[in-house]
């Protein structure tokens, strides 16, 4: 019993003390954070980070093509839409370049991409020209190897922006950020920057406007010289052909003209081949190929970038790279646990579909059902053991209701220390089949292998002290032990207070558990956990195992396995009822689930050598994969899957992404509805499913986030005890 000093203090009598200082308020506490949740943080942000980055680089590119211009065209002057393709001007004065007669340049938009830039680029080696590439910085940080690979066969290489958006309708910081960063990826790809600007969705100079005249002043006083086209081969059309692309691409009489292709940006499979018979036409009518800078008067258009910016480069494009190759591993890795999620759910269905059609003793078995019948009616007494520490308010409501059973039993009440008279309340009761054992506080497995070290029975059924059995519980619960290969038999845990939000999703999650999944792993034959909530067991059995251990928190876990890996068969039987109280607070809640997991990952690594065991640790093997593959590593997981979501709404199809997630919704539904009715519970609360997918399953992999820190870091717990408030005989009459 911790006893705590009160920190009242009588006042001594003593002469008036001199006037005090007016009093101050107390400084402030500021609660610091546990290192492993900074570190939690720390991670949740990287990932959302990198998840940003790729949304930024994927994003924006919408549309193929020049945008409509307009009749607002009173600002743009007579120098830009006479004079030639390549503009200069700083809103006050304007100056353009035309390329000469028979000669044109060769342009490109949108790249690079793996697949089209190769191939305009032996194309260009083929004939031994050269042209002009306009990319986007997101592909520039992508392919920063296929940037070098242009810029080393002697290709000029302009700016298209980061992510093709449509400046005239951006703001001046996302302009300054787009061609900034733009510049920095380039600088990091290929060691040069570039005084050159093509504006997404641009045309022809009659084409300008007052929107795109006011883009091109912003970057001429940026020091860009604007380049826009004469020619557009148009090979971004759908269904367009070789022959009109290169039509639209071949100058009237011989004058000279900058020519627009696309080597990326969407289908640019016509692009490579049309210029292969675009160039060689051209060079027969007597064209010759030049470049911006000579047509400018210019000795480059790409000047080697500084120090700074090859270093700020060079982090970028790594940026890049790494955001790009997390957000597609992880979005496979997703796809793979979807499919193993879903997989799963419908396997669990069938099993569980299979064992309730089971047949019954002495009724008629269907075909294909699982069988069931163990043989004459078991009618041997059995020992019930109740560990109790301090379950004052409960334990009457137990022993009265193990004292009603309609199956022979004697009960043990194991006192383990309690301080609040529950061993006294448990003699009052004066039921004669009830023994009380007193010893000093040893936690729950102790008190448990007190019992059955007291039992005289073949048969033991261990249950909390906070749990009330119906009459016919244990009579249902053991009739399986008349087949010998039964080694231990898990019952229905349901919960008796169902009030309140908390408590309806632990029912949710108790009825699924039970319903579905412990019917599966019946029929599998890989139970890993009877519930201390009710669990019978042969004495035999656990003798050959060592009872119950203290290695573990999770000691109802670590026994089920130890008897898998023995060899017993460990089965589920629906209709052997107990119902226990569930916490309802978020405090208590996280206190019983915190034990949980964490003795859960106790037992899966003391027994981890059942993975490689053979013979008749095969059916353990098959439950310690389940609990590491969809009870471990996949929910811890699931803060990376809410991220991955948020980013798919911002960033990915809007309308794709809430209908995977409806669909998956709809799934779960239909299961919890399915297992409700298998049952035979009100379906009431499915309705509350899409609500536990917000606030309870982020609760739940919060407990196990913590529980694997802690389980890494070696932190103890010990027999945490939660607050009850009792009565629950009352609550199940209303349940």
């Amino acid at each position: 019993m911790t006893v705590y000093a009160s920190k009242e203090s009588a006042t001594p009598e003593e002469p008036a003390p001199p006037p005090s200082p007016p009093p101050q308020a107390p400084p402030l506490k500021l609660k610091v954070p546990e290192p492993r949740w900074i570190v939690f943080a720390v991670l949740i942000s990287l990932f959302a980070s990198i998840l940003l980055v790729n949304g930024l680089v994927q994003g924006e590119f919408t549309q193929d093509g020049a945008s409509e211009s307009t009749e607002n065209i009173d600002k743009v002057p007579d120098e830009a839409f006479d004079g030639g393709p390549i503009i200069q001007t700083d809103g006050t004065t304007t100056k353009t370049a035309a390329v000469a007669d028979k000669q044109v340049v060769l342009t490109f938009d949108d790249g690079p991409d793996p697949t089209y830039t190769p191939e305009v680029l032996a194309v260009l080696a083929k004939y031994h020209v050269t042209g002009t590439f306009f990319m986007l910085g997101s592909q520039i940080s992508k392919y920063p190897s296929l940037v070098k690979q242009v810029k080393d066969a002697g290709n000029e290489i302009g700016i298209h922006t980061f992510t093709h958006p449509d400046l005239a309708g951006k703001g001046e910081w996302r302009r300054t950020v787009e061609m900034q960063e733009t510049q920095l990826a380039l600088a990091g790809a290929a060691g040069v920057t570039s005084v050159i600007f093509r504006p997404p969705y641009s045309s022809t100079n009659a084409a300008l406007d007052n929107r795109t005249w006011n883009v091109m002043k912003d970057m001429g006083k940026r020091g860009y010289l604007t380049v826009v086209n004469n020619l557009d081969s148009r090979d971004w059309e759908s269904g367009v052909t070789n022959d009109e692309i290169i039509e639209a691409v071949t100058p009237d009489d011989g004058a000279g003209a900058v020519l627009l292709f696309h080597d990326a940006g969407g289908d640019r499979s016509k692009t490579a081949s049309a210029l292969d018979t675009v160039i060689p036409e051209l060079q027969k009518q007597g064209y010759t190929f030049t470049t911006i800078a000579a047509t400018a008067g210019l000795d480059t258009v790409n000047p080697e970038a500084t120090t700074n910016e090859l270093t700020l480069g060079k982090g970028l494009v790594f940026a890049v790279q790494i955001a790009e190759h997390v957000t597609t591993g992880f979005a496979s890795l997703l796809v793979l646990f979807g499919v193993l999620t879903i997989a799963r759910l419908v396997l669990m269905l069938g099993l569980g579909r299979r064992h309730a059609s089971r047949d019954r003793p002495g009724g008629k078995r269907r075909p294909g059902a699982f069988k069931s019948t163990w043989g004459a009616p078991y009618t041997k007494p059995v020992t019930v053991i109740v560990p109790a520490y301090n379950e004052k308010e409960c334990i009457a409501d137990t022993v009265n209701s193990l004292a009603a059973s309609t199956h022979p039993i004697r009960i043990i009440v194991v006192d383990d220390g309690s301080t609040d008279g529950t061993a006294e309340i448990a003699e009052r009761l004066g039921h004669p089949n009830v023994t009380v054992v007193w010893q000093p506080n040893s936690g729950k497995p102790a008190a448990l292998n007190t019992g059955i070290a007291a039992a005289d029975t073949e048969i033991v059924v261990m249950m909390d002290g906070d749990t009330v059995f119906e009459p016919d519980t244990v009579k249902n619960l053991v009739q399986p032990f008349a087949d010998r290969e039964i080694g231990a038999v898990a019952g229905n845990a349901k919960i008796a207070n169902r009030k309140g939000m908390i408590a309806l999703w632990q029912h949710i999650e108790y009825v699924v558990g039970f319903s579905i999944d412990r019917r599966a792993y019946d029929v599998m034959r890989c139970m890993c956990t009877v519930p201390g909530a009710i669990g019978a067991f042969r004495k035999h059995a656990l003798q050959r195992v060592g009872c119950l251990s203290e290695e573990t928190l999770a000691e109802d876990t670590d026994l089920t396995i130890a008897l898998l890996r023995d060899g017993w068969r460990v089965v589920y039987v629906e209709d052997a009822r107990a119902w226990t109280e569930a916490p309802t607070t978020v405090a208590q809640l996280w206190k019983q689930r915190y034990r949980w997991s964490y003795g859960t990952m106790q037992a899966m690594w003391k027994h981890r050598h059942a993975l490689v065991e053979k013979g008749r640790a095969k059916y353990a093997r098959r439950g310690l994969l389940n609990l590491l593959l969809f009870q471990t590593l996949m929910p811890l997981l699931s803060p990376l899957i809410d991220v991955f979501l948020i980013y798919g709404l911002f960033f990915l199809d809007t309308g794709e992404t809430l209908m995977a997630w409806g669909l998956m919704l709809a799934m779960q539904m239909a299961s919890t509805f399915y297992a409700f009715k298998l049952d035979k519970e009100s379906t009431k609360p499915v309705w509350l499913v899409p609500l536990q997918q917000f606030v309870y399953r982020q609760l739940m992999y919060l407990v196990l986030i913590q529980s694997t820190l802690a389980a890494l870091g070696g932190i103890r717990l010990g027999w945490q005890k939660l607050k009850r408030a009792g009565g629950l005989s009352a609550a199940i009459s209303k349940s």
